[in-house]
């Protein structure tokens, strides 16, 4: 089967002469009783024999066109090709994915809530950017690099999956969450570099001002898209512990600084993005999975395989069987 979906014929055009097979086979049936001699007998008894190979003297015209059809595909040069691909990476991303882990990423208006849900899109992310690189920034009073900038997925991946809050000093320092994302990126050679910032709060912790790491980032020509993750309104919020020491939430306002985020997208030719659901997430980091595309070039390799030489040596043993027939048990009947 896969000899056949392989197939290919480097002259197709000579295969117009099949329609000639079924032409001279209704000439020759028409014209054939006028090739044979006839002989008027009393009784033909002592040719019985003989009846029984001029019965089958249509078989050495049979052969004949058998060998002119397989002369005809062997013009058509019959080949099978096999295609071979490898690819290239011509345009490589470094991508570094800076969270914010502060205590309001627990909070529940997305499911089953901000943290848990950012996990779910960021590995979807990783997971459609096989040929980049990517590391992993938690920032919240402080920042710290979590993953540095790998091509090995399964260790982002892993990465992202034990994220969780209550590692770092409280507060939301933005500025320092982005200072380290432009940090591990500074080195690249990269002809793209990417920062990818989420938080769900305004800057109220930290000593990197985040308008000096926006400076920064747009003179490493680093592009940072911004995410401001939260509802319109209100949200369940942590706000303390019970005596178990498990979390109490409450209602409370959702805060989130998107002229800051705006400006930072602009300043470096990014884009801000707001989140206010999981559909939504999951749609923004689709979206920049499309804005930044890593160029891919793709080569062929074609090996092919030449067939038309078993049909002319076919062809060949076909009119030398028919000649042989001809000529020996047929002979009487020519």
């Amino acid at each position: 089967m896969k000899l056949w979906n392989n197939l290919e014929f480097t002259n197709p055009e000579f295969l117009w002469l099949l329609v000639l097979i079924p032409l001279l086979i209704v000439w020759h049936v028409f014209n054939r009783k006028k090739d044979a001699a006839r002989l008027i007998m009393p009784s033909t008894n002592g040719f019985a024999k003989q009846s029984v190979l001029a019965k089958l003297k249509p078989v050495l015209y049979a052969l004949r066109m058998l060998a002119l059809t397989g002369l005809i595909l062997a013009l058509a040069r019959p080949r099978n090709v096999e295609v071979s691909k490898r690819t290239k990476t011509t345009r490589g991303i470094d991508i570094v994915m800076a969270i914010d882990v502060s205590a309001s990423m627990l909070a529940k208006d997305l499911k089953p809530n901000r943290l848990e849900a950012l996990k779910v899109v960021a590995t979807d992310f990783i997971n459609k950017r096989p040929n980049d690189r990517i590391g992993i920034v938690v920032y919240a009073g402080e920042s710290f690099t979590q993953t540095p900038i790998t091509s090995d997925k399964r260790i982002v991946k892993n990465t992202i999956r034990k994220i969780r809050w209550g590692d770092l000093e409280g507060g939301t320092a933005i500025g320092m969450g982005l200072g380290s994302a432009v940090n591990r990126l500074k080195e690249s050679r990269a002809k793209s570099k990417v920062i990818i910032l989420l938080t769900d709060g305004v800057n109220n912790a930290g000593f990197v001002d985040p308008k000096t790491a926006t400076e920064l980032s747009k003179e490493l020509g680093i592009k940072v898209y911004t995410i401001g993750l939260g509802t319109n309104g209100t949200a369940l919020f942590p706000y303390a512990r019970d005596a178990s020491g498990g979390l109490l939430f409450r209602n409370a306002p959702v805060e989130i600084d998107e002229n800051l985020l705006k400006y930072i997208a602009a300043e470096t030719e990014g884009q801000y993005f707001r989140a206010t659901d999981n559909k939504k997430l999951a749609s923004i980091y689709e979206d920049i999975n499309k804005l930044e595309k890593t160029e891919i070039e793709e080569f062929k390799y074609y090996n092919y395989q030449e067939r038309y030489r078993p049909l002319v040596l076919l062809a060949g043993f076909l009119v030398l069987l028919e000649m042989a027939l001809r000529f020996t048990l047929f002979r009487s009947f020519i």
